[in-house]
């Protein structure tokens, strides 16, 4: 189940390989992540020193947030996974023109967890080829439901 989708990373880049990972999140972060207070369209995952991390992310804190807590949304989140993904990831990710880009925010069996891609960057004819396309499979759709008449 999707808790926050990032629909401009499909825009902008092709996704070639995915993966899965947990977050290291405080407590005041999950309620506001349940509660749809997230957004990650300008969020990037980095790889430094054999980990991987979540920067620019927002998680706004609910207004019942503790006193006593400072919350800070836009902090780094550490991405947990395993050690022979991250070693396969420096790999694909030292190539030129590849990026990490956060995909969405779901849950695993009551886990929140973090769906990231190894992307390439789209250029400008690759939007609007596929913006083509995608008005073509509609018209399609169309003529076929008037055909069908």
């Amino acid at each position: 189940m999707s808790i926050v989708d990032n629909r401009k990373a499909r825009h902008d880049y092709f996704i070639e390989e995915r993966f899965e990972g947990g977050l290291v999140l405080e407590g005041w972060e999950v309620k506001s992540i349940r509660a749809g207070r997230a957004q990650i369209k300008e969020a990037y995952v980095i790889l430094r020193d054999e980990e991987v991390y979540l920067l620019g992310a927002h998680i706004s804190p609910l207004p019942t947030a503790s006193t006593h807590i400072h919350p800070d949304p836009t902090r780094t989140r550490k991405v947990l996974l395993h050690a022979e993904e991250i070693r396969k990831l420096i790999g694909k990710v030292e190539r030129a023109g590849y990026a990490l880009v956060p995909l969405d925010f779901h849950f695993t069996r009551g886990r929140i967890k973090l769906q990231f891609g190894l992307a390439k960057g789209k250029r400008q004819h690759d939007k609007r080829e596929v913006e083509k396309e995608r008005e073509w499979d509609r018209e399609k759709q169309r003529l076929l439901r008037h055909s069908a008449r």
